[in-house]
């Protein structure tokens, strides 16, 4: 657990004082009324002092489409996170590009989760759900995370990657280090084994690529169609180009779909109406996925920096200012979708959220982490009458990633 620290009453502070880059507000699910006051009195906030440096806060839905939407004056370099890269590991990564080179090194692997690969995938997702949910201890408190969450999206991961399988373990073990930085993201990662591990990372990666290369073999992993891509053939060649491409694909195929796994469980169980609701009527599950997605918010913002001065919603940003794109505050803006804090999985447009971004850097793999949770539901349901929650959760201490480190529940046979 992380140690915690008192937070402040956020009606109580000056508006110059409300600091949401503060990992803690996460870690404790405190998150909330700060945000609303942000949104209320001061939708485009500027925190002149915090530990990542000064930045711009936009916290309605509509001003992060537009921010989202516009590469030209809010560009994706050179990162994505509130805090700076640090001197040590200084990756690039094509989430962190604009147009034309982002286009092109996404699109070298977009195929992956192309609609004919997904339909294909759907198959082995749904065995996959089958043995883990089959093999859970009825009866007994375990941890949602640990057995369920992360098995299902490693092993996913791995077979995107053609990853060895028995060592599938490190893509998590990677994935938790890349996105726990302190510096970046207010994480509690030791530097001295988030740098140790990300070495271990491009140094297996490298040599998998090695041995891939024109190997004959077709297959539609993401290593391979890095390869056959003339405008990413040679990626390897700059080993932070590739470490940084292969960390994203790992986090963006880990924490959207790990965190909303055990998310929809939270939600439900502090819902029981809506719970009741799904128990009626299974047909809800493609709508309520979307919900959860929307009510988790898995990456909680995206950064990005201003091109030239810009005169936005009152609020002149100046050239090199970070302007911080708080999807977890957007998808709670009352203004733009109604009920916006509460959990329900019937909407009418459930799809009406921000948390997979707009424009170029929309989530590439958004419907593949959509598939997953679909079919982790529709085996839930099939099984067991319900997924109890015995404690409450441990959050990750981040600002960037909504996540948790366990969620201990008893799962009930129909």
């Amino acid at each position: 657990m992380n140690q915690q620290t008192d937070i402040q009453d956020p009606w109580t502070l000056e508006l110059a004082d409300i600091n949401v880059s503060d990992p803690q507000l996460y870690a404790q699910d405190a998150w909330r009324p700060y945000f609303a006051r942000l949104r209320d009195e001061d939708p485009v906030h500027y925190q002149a002092h915090s530990p990542f440096g000064p930045f711009w806060s936009i916290t309605r839905f509509d001003d992060i489409v537009a921010v989202d939407s516009n590469f030209k004056d809010f560009s994706s370099e050179p990162t994505i996170v509130i805090g700076d890269l640090t001197d040590d590991l200084p990756v690039t990564q094509f989430i962190a590009m604009d147009p034309p080179k982002h286009d092109d090194q996404r699109r070298a692997v977009q195929s992956s989760v192309a609609p004919k690969n997904l339909a294909e995938m759907e198959s082995l997702v749904r065995s996959r759900v089958i043995e883990i949910l089959d093999n859970l201890p009825v009866g007994e408190t375990f941890d949602w995370v640990d057995a369920v969450s992360i098995n299902l999206t490693t092993q996913m991961l791995a077979t995107l990657f053609d990853f060895p399988f028995a060592e599938r373990s490190k893509l998590t073990y990677w994935s938790d280090l890349a996105a726990g930085t302190p510096e970046i993201a207010g994480g509690d990662v030791d530097p001295e084994e988030r740098l140790a591990g990300m070495h271990e990372c491009l140094e297996t990666f490298t040599r998998i690529w090695h041995e891939r290369k024109n190997d004959g073999i077709e297959r539609m992993d993401l290593i391979r169609l890095l390869q056959r891509d003339a405008k990413t053939a040679n990626m390897v060649d700059d080993p932070m180009e590739y470490l940084g491409n292969i960390l994203l694909l790992i986090i963006g195929g880990n924490d959207t779909t790990r965190n909303s796994a055990t998310a929809g469980v939270l939600a439900l169980n502090q819902n029981p109406d809506e719970y009741d609701k799904l128990r009626a009527d299974v047909s809800l599950i493609p709508s309520m996925v979307s919900e959860i997605i929307r009510w988790q918010t898995p990456l909680m913002h995206m950064r990005r920096t201003a091109t030239r001065d810009v005169q936005f919603q009152g609020k002149t940003l100046r050239a090199g200012d970070k302007v911080v794109m708080w999807y977890l505050s957007g998808n709670r803006d009352e203004s733009a979708i109604e009920n916006a804090d509460q959990f329900i999985i019937d909407r009418a447009n459930p799809r009406h959220h921000v948390s997979f971004g707009f424009g170029v850097h929309r989530c590439m793999g958004n419907r593949l982490a959509e598939m997953q949770l679909r079919i982790l539901w529709e085996e839930v349901m099939q099984r067991f009458e319900k997924v109890e929650v015995m404690e409450q959760p441990e959050r990750v201490n981040s600002n960037f990633v909504r996540g948790y480190t366990s969620l201990p529940v008893r799962v009930h046979l129909k």
